[in-house]
């Protein structure tokens, strides 16, 4: 999976999914935030969407976002990951198949490799969805949220996430000229 596009599942190169300006535009959106946020805290990192990890030994992922919080194990500078971030971010295309690996598959698999957080964006119903990794290996629904400011975003203190300020950014894209 070093240099193929496409996520490895089961042995077999699967399409990814194909992320449009609006899928884009909310990627840079959140690295932006993220970076801006783990400039106050060294040894953070972040990576977009072709860092390539091995989340199980039959399956390997891109996920849109991940994040290594201060404090965490480092990722490796070069190749396939496979140190579970602290974060992994989706962003849901509008297909039914991306949907359900955005929400079937991926959580599945992300909480087995370890993924203590995982967000759901979908600008298509305009929400956000936090999921924590409980004790017992499953993911837990923490925020469910539509608009406003998510000012205790969990496991980063001090990160203030404005959803209204992401989905003007979306209107603007989507107005006429």
């Amino acid at each position: 999976m070093q240099d193929e596009g496409g996520e490895l599942v089961d042995g077999w190169l699967v399409e990814e999914e194909m992320p449009d300006f609006i899928h884009e535009t909310v990627v840079v959106f959140l690295i932006e935030l993220f970076r801006v946020w783990l400039r106050s805290n060294p040894r953070g990192f972040v990576a977009g969407s072709e860092a390539k990890y091995g989340v199980l030994p039959t399956r390997g992922r891109k996920p849109d976002v991940s994040v290594f919080l201060p404090g965490s194990r480092k990722p490796p500078a070069r190749g396939l990951v496979r140190v579970p971030p602290d974060i992994m971010v989706e962003v849901v295309t509008p297909t039914p198949r991306d949907g359900r690996r955005d929400r079937v598959e991926k959580p599945q698999e992300y909480a087995a490799f370890g993924v203590r957080w995982y967000w759901i964006v979908d600008p298509g119903l305009r929400t956000l969805e936090i999921l924590e990794l409980n004790a017992e290996g499953r993911y837990v629904h923490l925020v469910g949220k539509a608009e406003g400011l998510i000012s205790d975003v969990p496991g980063c203190p001090g990160l203030a996430l404005d959803l209204d300020a992401l989905w003007r950014e979306l209107d603007e894209l989507e107005a006429e000229a």
